[in-house]
């Protein structure tokens, strides 16, 4: 059996050899082992000047920084604020922003939002105005039946939802219930417009059917506060939601003008006709144009808009007293919703306007 005093010795001189990115030999001059628990990491690629050699003797000459266009970084570095040391990564923590579970949804960072059963009851019972509220499909107890019942009072949309939905709004523990608190309170449309007649104004209302788009929404408010419309009227399902998004597009306007939700728009319009107030729809397919002058937009009045995808609803343009399009001589033949309701409401007010002077 051959023992180890036996075995060849080697050298003690020998060292391993070591080569850079470019496979270019790094001179040792001690064992790498010996840099661990120093203050900086091993490193295997040396710089010239350690060892004294210069760059003629590496075989090409080197490239000085003065001489390199603005941009160009050397092979194998990082971007600013990495470790710009040859054969060393940047840590994890600073090497990508992206999540670390991609799939999963955002955390939760709005305040206008209320998760669990008896939070939502809470809300409704206190008179907290909701915009929404989303409960697990299939979900039937004794609360639930409590917060359908109020939610019902309180003219507030109830959508039953699989738990998807859910889990894609929050990631904590929802209890299969989440609701949207409203940044704006709602108002009666029949106390509005009582006190309008009460102070002896003309009413001038907006009813939007099935406006989806949060920013147009936003944008249409605008419009409506700068000419004068006194409430807006949206119906409780379909309608965009009001949120920071349509705060912002509407420049404060949502704090200003009144916004009425109505269960059901179909009887909404049969009470302002009832009321003595004008229907008014903007459709394109109507043969009277706008620039005719031949409807009076003087009196109480009520513009009929619809949604963006298909206009408005055969059952509400049977109950519209009168039906008027917008003229146009270029070649596309529709216009965004709150442009629409811009054009509108402006010939509305030079109507006024005109026959205030006269």
């Amino acid at each position: 059996m051959e023992k180890r005093t036996n075995r060849p010795a080697r050298p003690l001189t020998e060292r391993r050899q070591y080569f850079d990115s470019q496979n270019r030999p790094v001179p040792n001059r001690r064992n790498p082992r010996e840099d661990q628990g120093r203050d900086e990491a091993p490193r295997f690629e040396r710089s010239r000047a350690d060892d004294g050699r210069t760059d003629e003797q590496f075989g090409e000459p080197r490239r000085r920084d003065e001489e390199r266009p603005e941009g160009r970084r050397d092979e194998g570095s990082y971007r600013e604020g990495s470790n710009r040391e040859e054969g060393r990564r940047p840590s994890s923590s600073t090497s990508s922003d992206k999540p670390r579970y991609p799939h999963r949804p955002a955390q939760d960072r709005s305040i206008d939002m209320i998760f669990g059963l008896r939070p939502i009851l809470e809300a409704l019972s206190a008179g907290r105005t909701l915009d929404k509220i989303f409960l697990l499909r299939a979900t039937k107890n004794s609360m639930t039946q409590d917060i359908n019942a109020l939610a019902r009072e309180a003219n507030v949309p109830v959508s039953m939802v699989p738990v998807e939905k859910l889990d894609n709004i929050t990631r904590k523990n929802h209890q299969g219930a989440v609701a949207f608190v409203s940044p704006i309170d709602y108002m009666p449309l029949d106390n509005i417009l009582a006190g309008l007649y009460e102070e002896g104004k003309t009413p001038l209302l907006l009813v939007l059917d099935r406006i989806t788009d949060v920013r147009n929404f936003g944008s249409i408010a605008r419009n409506a506060e700068c000419l004068g419309v006194h409430a807006i009227v949206v119906p409780s399902h379909g309608a965009a939601q009001i949120n920071g998004d349509a705060l912002k597009t509407s420049a404060g306007a949502l704090n200003l003008i009144p916004v009425c939700r109505e269960h059901n728009l179909k009887q909404t319009l049969t009470f302002l006709r009832e009321s003595g107030v004008q229907v008014v729809a903007c459709t394109e397919k109507s043969d009277a144009s706008l620039e005719a002058e031949t409807v009076d937009l003087t009196g109480p009045l009520a513009i009929l808009m619809g949604s963006e995808e298909d206009g408005i609803s055969p059952e509400y343009l049977r109950l519209a007293d009168h039906k008027l399009r917008i003229p146009m001589a270029g070649q596309i033949s529709s216009l965004n919703v709150s442009v629409a309701s811009g054009i509108m409401l402006y010939e509305v007010l030079r109507q006024r306007l005109g026959a205030v002077k006269e």
